[in-house]
């Protein structure tokens, strides 16, 4: 009905239009009758309605039986359609649906087989990364700006592929290059730090140290991230902590692992763990801040992987000077600073000495390195940065076995201290502590 016949109504009921009397249904044709019957206690009312000849395109007559009022309702057109046309409503949002439990076990069970993988490449890795050192002791920044090159060659060929193949997509090459500046930059300082004090520091030294990447990385998690962990992550970080103090400074001068090395060595180390922290936690804002910008996609790891790569070897030569001085090699004198480090590496020329092992150690501890990184960077994309450290960190205890035991070009071995036994040990209990539940990340985070 329309609402202008309920005004009409309302207005009946106060009396003002009333139909005249002279008017009589019996002339009339009756159209529609009604009998309401609210009031039990009251006799029905009917209600009817007629059409009069004589009023046929002015009004209808309404009368009203057994009751004071009688209505006379004007007849209006009917109400033409407007030409203006709407778009239909957009349909309710769906509600996210949760991932099965199936779904879950899965991801699981390929965080577990990564994390595995990880750990392996993780072992090889160290150990390699201390006999590389060995024919290149005189040349680490050489070795350091090389495996950068590598990086970069490799990565972007690999980019490249993934581009023609669709994988990597013009979106995801049109990420904000804010980010990979500073992972860049971070990680140039952590690798020409590294590998300055790793040349000088004992093989066992160098896992035990590199335990305090997990400490600055939690505390730059909470600091980047705004992430909150539990009183098992704190403790766990402590025990860490304790465990590499405990193993390096303890037991008489004699029996302690560091003992005859200088202070900047060890502090140079640490500070190399910071660096690549910071980057790894930054590579964590990537990927989440990706699955935003992507709709949901994941960007893909080789566009992290290469553009990091390639700011990382902008800012290693952006470091000459200062690496030139740090090395007390004259600026003029470093092109035959690198040519001597290039005769080295392929064990070619007349000076060639202590270089015993090139190319073959350094070769192979760049392979194992960008396989390593790419592992991690993939355990990274599904989990996170918390979760690939601790994979990272399982490789400790074997690490430091294999380094204290004779090798090829490191035939005297390290004599590891109870000291040192007992602080790896407090150190893997600060590990296990720290990763007694672990939670996966959900599809919400990275889906």
């Amino acid at each position: 009905m329309d609402h202008r016949l309920g005004s009409a109504a309302a207005a009946a009921s106060s009396g003002r239009l009333i139909v005249n009397s002279a008017t009589k249904p019996s002339t009339s044709t009756l159209l529609f009758q009604f009998h309401p019957n609210f009031n039990i206690k009251t006799p029905p009312l009917k209600l009817s309605i007629f059409s009069h000849p004589s009023s046929a395109n002015h009004f209808n007559k309404i009368y009203y039986y057994n009751s004071p009022y009688r209505l006379q309702l004007r007849h209006f057109p009917p109400i033409a359609a407007t030409d203006q046309t709407y778009p239909p409503p957009p349909p309710p949002p769906q509600k996210q649906q949760r991932p099965s439990k199936s779904d879950a076990n899965k991801r699981k069970l390929s965080i577990v087989v990564c994390s595995a993988v990880t750990v392996a490449l993780a072992i090889a890795n160290r150990v390699l990364y201390k006999l590389a050192l060995v024919p290149m002791k005189e040349f680490p920044f050489f070795l350091a700006q090389l495996t950068t090159f590598g990086y970069v060659a490799i990565y972007f060929s690999i980019l490249f592929m993934r581009y023609r193949a669709g994988i990597a997509t013009d979106e995801m090459l049109s990420f904000p290059k804010i980010p990979f500046i500073i992972i860049g930059l971070l990680e140039a300082l952590g690798v020409v730090s590294g590998m300055y004090s790793g040349a000088m520091l004992p093989g066992p030294a160098i896992p035990i140290l590199n335990q305090t990447f997990l400490l600055w990385q939690l505390a730059f998690s909470m600091l980047i991230l705004g992430r909150t962990y539990s009183l098992n992550r704190f403790a766990g970080s402590f025990l860490v902590a304790a465990g590499v103090v405990l193993a390096v400074t303890s037991g008489s001068e004699h029996d302690q692992l560091l003992s005859g090395v200088e202070f900047v060595w060890p502090a140079m180390m640490i500070a190399s763990s910071a660096f690549q922290a910071v980057a790894s936690i930054l590579k964590e804002s990537v990927f989440l801040d990706a699955a935003t910008r992507l709709k949901g996609k994941l960007i893909d790891i080789f566009v992290v992987n290469s553009f990091g790569s390639g700011f990382q070897a902008l800012f290693v030569l952006l470091f000459l000077p200062f690496l030139s001085n740090l090395k007390g090699i004259p600026l003029s004198e470093f092109p035959s600073y690198l040519k001597s480090g290039a005769a080295c590496f392929f064990n070619i020329g007349a000076n060639t000495t202590g270089c015993d092992g090139s190319p073959t150690l350094p070769l192979l501890y760049i392979i194992t390195n960008i396989a390593f990184n790419i592992s991690v960077l993939n355990l990274l994309k599904y989990s996170s940065a918390v979760v690939s450290s601790l994979a990272v960190m399982s490789s400790v205890p074997i690490s430091i076995y294999i380094l204290s035991l004779p090798l090829p070009y490191l035939p005297e071995g390290a004599n590891l201290s109870p000291f040192f036994v007992l602080g790896s040990a407090v150190l893997m209990v600060g590990l296990i502590v720290y990763n007694f539940s672990w939670p996966v990340k959900q599809d919400s985070d990275i889906s």
